[in-house]
């Protein structure tokens, strides 16, 4: 009763501020401050976790001062509302007073400083602390602690365990050929490097078909050949025909009398005035272009000649029988050798273009490299190569390092080997996955381009000495039997067992070399540097 007793009194008591209860802020103020920040600041750890944006933006500063009531004239206003919800006034009267702005430690918002563990912040995000259970580790349960490892490592990842600044480890080294893009920002001389042009272009299309009926389709055989007067050769069954890129015209050379008889391999004399043909009754003829005319037919050979390479005056010619012969043109005794070193036909042979080495491909699989001829020539050979797996037809020489030699297997092998002849060392090689037919290294450029067979029937020119397929020409329906090179090295004529010849300009020279040879001719009009003498 006496509860009441004073509850009634105190109603009823008109001397206080406004006649009514303690406002919110004084019945705070008169609460015991520990207790009031410890909840407060429980309540606004449990939001900030669970809606950081509305704590964020919610002030948690001083109230407002609320507004003024006219002292003496005996009208009031309508008490404001403050943030916190509490109605504040003044009291009536001629002085001013304003409301205290900040209670002793009730509405100062002081952060909890184990929300802003960036470490762990991501993971709390997602915690279960979010519906209100206690967040600190050394009041956790074993297992709840473990819970938490498991779900921050499944989440994270490596991320825990990592800083944004690490001064310990070293930055990974970039990747070989990397550059910064950023570079191109500095530069003020050179040209981007992202308008470069990395790769030139080749036609995917050829130049010129020409048909070429009666193509026998042999492997082993070796049927075209462009010389330095921009004559092609062409054997067709049992006849050579001249084609001359220049203008355009054809015209017969030859005819084989014997109706068995036919055309094996052709090949020019470097200065293009003579043409040497085998045949397939082992004879190799020499026919002088000019007159049109036969000036002499070397026998020797017992079956029919393949293979066919000259070195200045000296011819070498490969049989059925495996034998390479040497003949001197010059004299009426024109064989001046015998190399007997393959056990089956050979179908490839090269002399390198400083005339040191002899490169010999055949059907047995193997490559073998001899040296000069001589008087008395040695029959035994510097290096035999076996590595390849298949018959050796395809062999050129590097124009700009005559001692690197390329050379391609067949069917079985498909690879392209390099070799240095020097030491006989296999320097690299590439699976082509296809028949390799015939190959030829650029004069422009250092690429080479391969002829294949089975089963893809392309043309592949290729970058080296990294071996990237800078383009495949495709059109030939049947398997690219024989390659050839125009003098001036920009195209290159392949011949396929689909009777077609096939010009493909996939060599074209430069703007700053053309600019070169043309201030070059400009300079020397009538020059014969480089010309060697013809032979009579």
């Amino acid at each position: 009763m006496s509860h009441f007793d004073n509850e009634l009194n105190s109603l009823l008591k008109l001397d206080g501020p406004t006649g009514g209860p303690a406002m919110r802020w004084q019945r705070k103020a008169k609460e015991v401050g520990g207790c009031a920040n410890v909840s407060m600041n429980k309540s606004l750890n449990s939001s900030a976790i669970t809606s950081p944006m509305k704590v964020s933006n919610r002030s948690f500063g001083a109230s407002k001062t609320p507004s003024k009531t006219p002292g003496g004239n005996g009208k009031s206003k309508t008490p404001s509302r403050t943030p916190g919800g509490s109605i504040r006034t003044k009291t009536p009267g001629k002085g001013k007073s304003k409301t205290p702005t900040r209670t002793p430690g009730g509405d100062r918002f002081i952060p909890n400083r184990s929300a802003t563990n960036f470490d762990m912040g991501s993971f709390k995000l997602l915690d279960s602390s979010a519906a209100g259970e206690n967040t600190n580790p050394e009041l956790m349960s074993p297992s709840k602690l473990e819970y938490q490892r498991a779900m921050a490592e499944n989440l994270n990842g490596d991320l825990m365990n990592s800083k944004i600044l690490c001064y310990k480890n070293k930055p990974p080294s970039a990747p070989e050929g990397y550059q910064n893009n950023l570079k191109v920002l500095y530069s003020q001389n050179r040209t981007p490097g992202s308008t470069k042009k990395t790769v030139r272009h080749i036609p995917q299309q050829p130049e010129r078909i020409l048909d070429a009926p009666d193509m026998l389709d042999d492997y082993y055989l070796n049927l075209i050949d462009w010389s330095c007067h921009n004559h092609l050769a062409v054997a067709l069954a049992n006849n050579v025909y001249l084609w001359n890129a220049a203008s355009g015209d054809i015209k017969q050379l030859l005819q084989l009398e014997g109706p068995e008889d036919y055309v094996t391999s052709v090949s020019w004399i470097t200065e293009g005035n003579y043409l040497a043909v085998g045949t397939s009754g082992g004879e190799v003829q020499l026919w002088d272009i000019e007159n049109a005319k036969r000036l002499r037919c070397m026998a020797g050979h017992a079956a029919r000649v393949g293979a066919l390479s000259w070195n200045s005056y000296v011819l070498s010619s490969g049989s059925r029988s495996g034998t390479i012969h040497h003949h001197d043109v010059r004299v009426a005794q024109h064989h001046i050798g015998t190399l007997s070193a393959h056990l089956q036909e050979v179908c490839g042979l090269k002399w390198s273009p400083d005339g040191r080495y002899l490169a010999s491909g055949g059907n047995d699989n193997l490559l073998n490299i001899w040296p000069t001829f001589s008087a008395t020539p040695c029959n035994v050979p510097i290096y035999t190569l076996n590595q390849h797996q298949a018959a050796v037809k395809a062999l050129a020489w590097c124009p700009w390092q005559p001692s690197l030699l390329a050379s391609g297997g067949g069917t079985a092998d498909r690879h392209i080997r390099f070799w240095n002849c020097n030491t006989g060392v296999c320097l690299s090689s590439v699976d082509t996955k296809s028949q390799v037919c015939a190959l030829l290294w650029s004069k422009e450029y250092k690429e080479l381009i391969s002829a294949h067979g089975f089963a893809q029937n392309q043309l592949v020119v290729w970058k080296y000495p990294t071996m990237v397929r800078i383009a495949e020409l495709l059109g030939h329906t049947s398997r690219i039997l024989h390659m050839a090179m125009s003098p001036d090295g920009s195209t290159v004529v392949s011949a396929a067992a689909d009777e077609t010849l096939r010009l493909w300009k996939c060599f074209a020279a430069s703007e700053k070399t053309k600019k070169e040879k043309s201030a070059l001719k400009a300079k020397f009009p009538d020059s014969t540097i480089g010309r060697r003498q013809n032979i009579r």
